[in-house]
């Protein structure tokens, strides 16, 4: 199947709604998503593969080779239940239906006439085929017609959970049950063949038999050969025809959740469990096992595939991944070529493999802070974490090391940050990174060469602090940090302790002084941002404390600045979220609460992106990234106080994982005005902020530096041959000089046409009218018209709007006394109102290089205006002069300071 070249889109795409309540983050979409536990289906038509996965109510295709995703489909009213892909066609099952879908666009959509859920789909020629959800019925539609041509039903002592049909069987299927029998049916006919023997599918005596679900049916490359899982961890390959099983193969742990038959010449049998295990059979071998791959997925494996022809096998698990794996023999053990979301994880594979341990034993224990920075990131490590505590650590509260990592490089840095004893150092936790941090020591590391520069020690608690805080410091057995932060500048490092208290300090002192003591105990500490601005540093530092509330501390002054109230839960993330699923925005310089809203599930971490335009978050019960847009980046948004509630703030479902509808969510963003959210008196920003203030015309530099040098480009882009003349316009027809090519028509031609019309006669004559003479250009036009005494607000728009030759070209037009005269009293004027500096300059530059010779003549009018124009312009010129002197000087003073 060809890859397709462009996103699919819906005819009809739904809008999201937007509550005026909640006016400052939309859904957008989901990121992260492989898989989930519903197996993956794929097309083999070399040399092209392609697989689906289930996203929930989504499903997404990804190219097979270097496991790129080509595209999402739209989401479904109902989780997915089972995906198959039929050539280009992609068909899935959810709720009571089953639709297909061709290029991302359903164009198909078969309804359970006995209106249940359904769990498997097949497809059977031109017949799809759909069990369902209870087991106890087998629906057949015309796939042409869409319309229901059988309703199987199975005997109340059979619950059938997969359905298989056998390679060259006309009109045959097979059917598992959750009690272990194995039935083949005739769906033509809607009658049952024959019913195999649940004792004879699997080894045992009759007498020891006890029954076990079928998991799984697959076929074999060989005629009337089908693999068999069962629940109880066993494998049969039997044969249908004979009705004999010819081997069993059992797995020591789990039930069988996949099986797959090496399809490139090797008789090799792969199995797995939902323990995550893969193990790998020889078939020539009276199903001798070769190897077994512990886990191989973090969570059961959910689909097995081996890609036609090749010593390829593609395999997927609830743990969000979908991976490759590659036999270099037909009996080596396979090592992992690529993974969707573990890019990184081929050469744990492989040293797993070789020492037969499972991939978990390499990983790492769950992160519990993260520090990061981009200014030297191509250099060395840029990122450090530290971890919680492993079985083999002492202590249960973290581990002792802070490891680095390379975003560069996407891998484990070079340095482990060790924090045990040595060189009479006390053992300690890493509690918190920022430079790093342990238990009772603040060590500071060089990210460069690993090695430790300083170690910090936190001070006695203060004398004169409250008795809780003395008590908790007594309890706690010491002063263990929470939060570190550095300024941008590296003047000031400050630390929070668990007994309450704020550290202040400069990282050249090796001891922290108490600055504050906060009311209650501080949870985490990072660097504070401006709402919906990203800013590197503001001098404020937020702390979310175990009261429910965020205090913003000022640096520079050591005093609390702001309180933010109103949370139901623990603070989980600084901006801000906590445990009533409740994600809120504040306006720092106000405090006030402007946003929020509730989401379905507890958002553990939020944050802004780079631009301000996204708000990312993480929740709990999601292994994906949702992303929600700002809309006060694309429209006007009010940002007044929020209220919420009794009930608490409006729930908001989470963003798809489908991105057919952004074009849709960002057409909506702008839908809700401020007058339709119910807001009549809202502040705008004028044009001119202040009459004392010099005001640019916000145009790009670029315009302004042709018009004045170009001349010179047009010798630069002189051609080469001479360019032919135009045709020449019909000496009747006259034209209207500037630089629109438009035809004169006067009021008196016209008059002259109307009487020709009406049957007047017309007077000939053989004399020139010259009328045209006396036309003028539209820029003309709207200089005259101009009051003197005005602010030219009318003209300056327009000659804005032109480009460089045209302003050169309307400006050489200028050649009467009067032209000449009125474009220097709008220059005056212009520079008077203090607007649009920059382009008045190129202007008087240009006009005076033109008509300088004219200029200097000596007509009285002129020269009397260009002595006011002069006094203007050295009064303009001296105070931005001033402004930048003042400005450069300031800015000298500090960076010497510095």
């Amino acid at each position: 199947m060809a890859p397709p070249r462009k996103k699919a889109k819906h005819n009809k795409v739904e809008t999201p709604s937007i509550n005026p309540s909640r006016r400052l983050f939309v859904p957008f979409r989901a990121l992260g998503f492989i898989t989930n536990h519903v197996p993956f289906s794929g097309s083999s038509a070399l040399p092209r593969i392609h697989i689906v996965t289930c996203l929930g109510k989504a499903w997404a295709m990804w190219e097979g080779d270097k496991m790129s995703l080509q595209f999402i489909g739209p989401d479904l009213e109902l989780p997915i239940t089972s995906l198959l892909m039929d050539g280009d066609a992609i068909w899935a099952a959810s709720g009571s239906s089953v639709s297909k879908f061709l290029r991302g666009k359903q164009v198909a959509h078969l309804s359970n006439p006995l209106g249940s859920a359904l769990s498997t789909i097949s497809v059977f020629g031109t017949q799809m085929l759909a069990l369902t959800e209870d087991g106890k019925h087998l629906i057949v539609w015309d796939m042409e017609s869409q319309e229901p041509l059988q309703n199987l039903t199975f005997d109340g002592d059979f619950t059938a959970t997969h359905i298989l049909h056998p390679a060259t069987y006309l009109n045959k299927i097979l059917v598992g049950s959750s009690e272990g029998g194995l039935q083949l049916w005739n769906i033509l006919t809607a009658t049952c063949i024959h019913r195999f023997n649940p004792v004879a599918l699997r080894p045992g005596h009759h007498s020891t038999y006890t029954p076990s679900a079928i998991t799984v049916l697959v076929q074999s490359p060989a005629i009337d050969i089908v693999g068999i899982g069962f629940a109880s961890g066993e494998v049969s390959i039997y044969d249908i025809r004979a009705d004999e099983r010819l081997l069993c193969v059992s797995m020591d742990s789990g039930t069988i959740s996949a099986v797959g038959f090496r399809s490139d010449g090797e008789p090799i049998l792969a199995t797995a469990s939902t323990t995550g295990h893969i193990a790998f059979w020889d078939l020539n071998a009276n199903a001798r096992l070769l190897h077994i791959f512990r886990g191989a997925h973090d969570g059961a494996v959910t689909g097995l595939a081996w890609i036609p022809g090749q010593p390829l096998l593609l395999s997927c698990g609830d743990d969000n991944s979908v991976k490759q794996w590659l036999f270099d023999s037909p009996t080596a053990p396979l090592g992992c070529l690529n993974s969707v979301n573990e890019r990184t994880a081929g050469s744990l594979t492989k040293k797993a493999t070789s020492l037969s341990v499972p991939l978990s034993h390499f990983k790492f224990m769950p992160i519990t802070s993260m520090a990061f920075s981009v200014t030297r990131s191509k250099d060395w490590e840029d990122v450090l974490t530290c971890h919680a505590a492993s079985a083999t650590e002492v202590s249960n509260s973290g581990s002792s090391i802070a490891r680095t990592w390379s975003v560069e490089n996407k891998r484990l840095g070079r340095w482990n940050l060790g924090l045990n004893a040595k060189k009479g150092l006390a053992a300690g936790v890493v509690r918190s990174v920022f430079v790093t941090a342990c238990g009772i020591l603040v060590a500071l590391w060089n990210m460069q060469s690993g090695i430790r520069r300083k170690t910090f020690k936190v001070g006695d608690a203060p004398s004169q602090g409250e008795q809780s805080t003395q008590a908790a410091v007594k309890a706690l057995n010491g002063r263990p940090i929470t939060g570190l932060a550095v300024d941008a500048l590296n003047r000031i490092l400050v630390a929070s302790t668990l007994d309450g208290t704020l550290n202040v300090s400069s990282p050249r002192v090796l001891i922290l002084c108490t600055a504050h003591i906060l009311p209650c105990t501080c949870v985490t500490i990072v660097l504070c941002h401006r709402i919906l601005q990203l800013q590197q540093d503001s001098g404020l530092i937020a702390m979310a404390c175990d009261d429910m509330v965020i205090r913003l501390v000022d640096l520079e002054t050591r005093r609390l600045v702001r309180e933010l109230t109103g949370f139901r839960g623990r603070i989980l993330d600084i901006a801000l979220t906590s445990l009533d699923s409740v994600i809120r925005t504040f306006d720092i310089p106000s405090g006030r609460l402007i946003d929020a809203f509730k989401t379905a599930s507890v958002a553990t971490s939020v944050s802004f992106s780079p631009t301000g335009d996204f708000l990312a978050t993480a929740h709990v019960d999601s292994v994906g990234v949702y992303l929600w847009a700002n809309r006060a980046q694309y429209t006007e948004v009010p940002l007044q106080t929020f209220k919420e509630d009794e009930t608490g703030a409006s729930s908001v479902p989470l963003p798809s994982v489908q991105g057919l509808a952004e074009d849709a969510v960002l057409e909506g963003l702008s839908s809700l005005t401020m007058e339709s959210a119910g807001v009549v008196d809202v502040y705008t920003t004028p044009e001119q902020l202040g009459e004392e203030l010099v005001t640019l015309t916000l145009l790009p530099r670029s315009r302004w530096q042709t018009l004045l040098n170009l001349e010179t480009i047009h010798q630069r882009n002189k051609p080469k041959e001479p360019p032919k003349a135009p045709e020449k316009v019909p000496f009747f027809l006259p034209t209207l000089p500037g630089v629109e090519h438009r035809f004169a028509i006067d009021e008196k031609t016209a008059s002259r046409d109307d009487k020709a019309s009406s049957g007047e006669k017309k007077k000939d004559s053989h004399r020139l009218d010259l009328d045209a003479a006396d036309l003028e250009s539209e820029f003309y036009r709207k200089l005259r018209v101009e009051d003197n005494a005005g602010d030219y607000e009318t003209f300056f728009n327009y000659v804005k709007a032109l480009s460089p030759a045209a302003i050169d070209l309307e400006l050489r037009s200028l050649t009467s006394t009067s032209a000449l005269l009125s474009f220097l009293r709008a220059l005056t004027g212009r520079l008077r109102t203090h607007r649009d500096f920059e382009a008045v300059q190129t202007f008087l530059a240009v006009f005076l290089r033109l008509h300088g010779e004219e200029l200097a003549q000596g007509d009285s009018k002129l020269s009397e205006a260009l002595e006011v124009l002069l006094e203007v312009q050295r009064t303009e010129s001296e105070g931005i002069l001033d402004l930048i002197s003042s400005s450069l000087g300031t800015l000298s003073f500090v960076r010497d300071t510095i």
